[in-house]
């Protein structure tokens, strides 16, 4: 019985199946809905911080759209936020447009308010039923109404502090120091404020703010060197003597020009020795004092500080900028937003049992250092508590020669563990040769990070000594260096960043030192590159 009744059934279906292919006429080709359906790909772009660009994908039949506007009440935090979530679009639109066409997307829809939550929903008419809302949320930025500080309306106690004329606000709060002041009517027409008592030689950050406290605008600058407490240097000075004979701790303000060292022998632009703790900054950090020559680091040279001076090693005879030239204990060397250009060997050079707390380079440009005979960053008998680089750019430099360099010296410092630290930097065709290192560490008990960097044309690998720590990698950006960021690309390497972003930074135009990142998805390396 089970067998006739599947043949009857197989039997059935023949029949259905047949007469479905010999009836062409009846195939369905389209499906007529009588209401709009709603547009999809509905997305929502903050762009100028308070303005947002929508776009979607057209709706066959609609001839215009309907756009509002809410702000979003919803208390749930950016992290917490999902596209699943309900939108509530309850109460007034705070905007709307109405006969929107295809032919205008994408739109941009201008002047909502800073630093708050929208959500904006998406309608299609046409001549049949209006579709249903499609919506999305986003969230707009601090607005920037203010202009970068003038070099000429900055001074050691005060700054005018500019924004666009007739924008209104409530009142400007600068930190640190908590300092408020209240925006006159005078000042929003002009656009511009005078800042007093302020503190020289801090970095200020200012905020312009609403009633309501949202900002519209922010900007940070540094006060200017008090000479009051500093020794100022001309070009026309015997400024070697002043900083071969200085007092411990002496602090020199050079004023802008240029400061040749004496020539030696041989005709090359000479060296200068420093036995004391001296610092060297600069009176106008937009006309900044080019000093040039090297220096030697002697037995009470404890710590050199330079700040927006430019070292510049033209008609030297090779030599590093600054060589360790006694044994003994120092505080450290640091750099900060200077300038350092054109020397042959390198940086700096510890070949003697010197043991230094601290090397700091920060927001600096380190370009055209040849380092023929020398490594970059080069210790070898000595040692170091820590080395640290950031928010700065190499270019140009250490072709075919290691980067950092710490030979093996433990057994002569003990209890020493260098502590490296590179982050937020470009470095850009630095050590371009297979057989060199980034990181040729080998001084036992190292530990070293490794982050938010853009590397770029190298051939380098990161290193092929045991000694060295792997380091701890996070969001580093690599272009043509694939032998940092891809196993088996560099034989030498013994470990590569596991973590690495592989992507071209569009730098605007690198043959002249402008690594402006065009690639908008690149967000790391020094920061004065990103827009």
């Amino acid at each position: 019985m089970k067998l006739n009744k599947y043949i009857c059934m197989l039997g059935l279906a023949t029949m259905a199946l047949t007469t479905a292919c010999d009836d062409q006429s009846d195939l369905v080709t389209e499906i007529d809905y009588s209401r709009l359906f709603a547009p999809i790909n509905l997305e929502a772009k903050v762009t100028n911080q308070v303005n947002v660009r929508l776009n979607w994908s057209a709706v066959n039949g609609a001839t215009s759209y309907v756009v509002e506007f809410y702000e979003d009440t919803d208390q749930v935090t950016d992290s917490e936020e999902n596209d699943s979530e309900v939108l509530d679009y309850s109460g007034t639109p705070v905007k709307s447009l109405s006969d929107v066409t295809a032919e205008q997307l994408p739109i941009v829809v201008k002047g909502f308010e800073s630093e708050t939550k929208y959500l904006v929903r998406v309608m299609a008419k046409g001549e049949k039923t209006d579709s249903k809302w499609s919506g999305t949320r986003f969230k707009t930025s601090a607005e920037q109404i203010m202009a970068e500080v003038l070099p000429e309306e900055l001074t050691a106690t005060s700054v005018v502090l500019r924004w666009t004329a007739g924008e209104a606000a409530e009142k400007i709060v600068i930190t640190p120091g908590d300092i408020e002041h209240q925006v006159t009517a005078d000042e929003i027409a002009a656009g511009a404020a005078t800042i007093t008592g302020l503190t020289p030689e801090t970095e200020y950050a200012a905020k312009l703010l609403k009633s309501n406290g949202k900002s519209r605008g922010s900007v940070t600058f540094e006060t200017l060197i008090d000479l009051g407490g500093a020794i100022g240097v001309y070009p026309e000075d015997d400024w070697t003597t002043l900083l071969s004979e200085a007092e411990e701790g002496t602090i020199f303000a050079f004023f802008p020009g240029k400061y040749s060292m004496p020539l030696d022998e041989n005709g090359k632009v000479g060296k200068l020795a420093l036995t004391k703790s001296i610092s060297i900054k600069a009176v106008r950090p937009n006309d900044r004092p080019v000093i040039n020559g090297s220096f030697q680091l002697k037995a009470g040279a404890s710590l050199i500080n330079l700040k927006q001076v430019i070292l510049d090693g033209t008609g030297t005879d090779g030599s590093q900028a600054f060589d360790y030239k006694d044994a003994g204990t120092y505080a450290g060397l640091e750099f900060d937003d200077c300038e350092i250009r054109s020397y042959g060997k390198g940086v700096f050079y510890i070949n003697v049992a010197a043991q230094l707390d601290h090397i700091t380079i920060n927001n600096s440009l380190i370009h055209d250092i040849v380092c023929d005979g020398g490594d970059m960053f080069d210790c070898r008998s000595g040692a170091y508590n820590s080395f640290m680089l950031t928010n700065s750019t190499v270019w140009n430099s250490c072709a075919e020669r290691d980067f950092v360099r710490m030979d093996d010296k433990s057994s002569d410092f003990a209890g020493v563990s260098p502590v490296i630290t590179i982050s937020n930097n470009t470095l850009v065709g630095v050590s371009n040769n297979a057989g060199k290192r980034i990181l040729y560490v080998r001084f036992k008990g190292n530990s070293i990070t490794f982050t938010n960097n853009i590397v770029a044309s190298t051939l380098a690998n990161f290193s092929n000594q045991k000694n060295t720590a792997v380091p701890t990698f996070g969001k580093n950006v690599y272009f043509e260096a694939t032998g940092l960021s891809k196993a088996g690309a560099n034989a030498n390497a013994l470990w590569v960043d596991d973590k690495a972003t592989e992507a071209d930074p569009k730098f605007k135009d690198a043959s002249k030192g402008d690594f402006t990142v065009g690639n908008e998805n690149v967000t790391v390396g020094d920061p004065r590159w990103l827009q």
